[in-house]
């Protein structure tokens, strides 16, 4: 396991080991203890967009780790090719994570660095959001074999994600998009070759989320598509995750990726409710990037 760059690429063994590891550290810190496996390592953060969680969680993870992160802001590939910068960066640290606009850029650097790259976001994928969605769900139901996971929103990169990882981890994913934005259809091929029946898609919200162990949903307008505001928000309408939407999975757990938009894709009484787990979710970003980092730098 050289790279990280999106869930499709590991077996169902390996996402659990990494569950496992997550679970294992983060019981370590919250005791007060410290593994410092990566003292005198260091990690290039590279980022194309803003960020909170991305930043802190891997930041704060190289730390408690014993390492250190360095922070770089700016097009990846603009002042010069990524291929060059890959092969910099490989002679100064001993991985590069970078938060990126397309999935491309992510490739290259893989394919040029000799330490291991992690994709912490692209247009295609997030699958370190996704492996700390699963650790959340498993801690709050104590399993993740045979649960749904109802997706309410845009089929972008997070649901692809969550995609690939039900299939492999014994999950359904079910997903409400208005039409045209549903979840591409070689995506939904790819995760239910991995396992049949693993996802389903919906243009009504009440059949994809009745019945559901989870409720999820994330930004209407990501990075990158201000100019369409004014149309999703439109092209949203019926699709929050609120008080309604609830009354078809009361005791459903919901989660949102943030920042969340509150009176857009998910109410503020729905995401301050005793459902909510989302602020779990959050804290698990750096609880699963730690055992990442365990993995693929020590």
């Amino acid at each position: 396991m050289k790279d990280f760059l999106e869930l499709y690429d590991f077996s169902t063994d390996e996402l659990n080991e990494m569950l496992v590891l997550s679970t294992d550290l983060k019981k370590l810190y919250k005791s007060g203890k410290r593994d410092l496996c990566l003292a005198g390592k260091t990690l290039a953060m590279l980022f194309e967009k803003p960020s909170l969680r991305t930043r802190m969680s891997f930041e704060v993870a190289m730390t408690d780790l014993g390492g250190n992160a360095i922070y770089l802001k700016g097009p990846i590939g603009g002042r010069e090719p990524v291929k060059d910068m890959a092969r910099v960066l490989s002679g100064y640290t001993q991985g590069i994570m970078a938060r990126t606009f397309a999935h491309q850029t992510i490739i290259e650097l893989s394919e040029y660095a000799s330490v291991p790259v992690i994709n912490a976001l692209s247009d295609y994928s997030h699958p370190c959001q996704a492996m700390a969605d699963f650790l959340t769900i498993q801690e709050h139901l104590g399993k993740l074999k045979g649960l749904t996971i109802a997706y309410v929103g845009d089929g972008n990169n997070v649901t692809r994600s969550l995609a690939f990882g039900c299939a492999k981890l014994g999950m359904k994913l079910t997903v409400a998009s208005p039409k045209g934005y549903e979840l591409d259809t070689a995506s939904i091929e790819k995760a239910i070759a991995i396992r049949a029946g693993s996802v389903e898609q919906f243009n009504d919200v009440a059949s994809a989320v009745k019945g559901a162990d989870v409720i999820y949903t994330d930004t209407w307008v990501s990075m990158g598509q201000e100019d369409e505001k004014a149309k999703r928000v439109k092209d949203f309408e019926g699709f929050q995750v609120n008080s309604d939407v609830l009354k078809y999975s009361p005791d459903a757990k919901v989660m949102h990726c943030l920042p969340a938009y509150r009176g857009y894709e998910i109410s503020d009484e729905v995401a301050e409710s005793k459902n909510s787990v989302i602020f779990d979710q959050a804290e698990n970003r750096l609880h699963f990037q730690r055992a990442l980092l365990k993995k693929l730098l020590s």
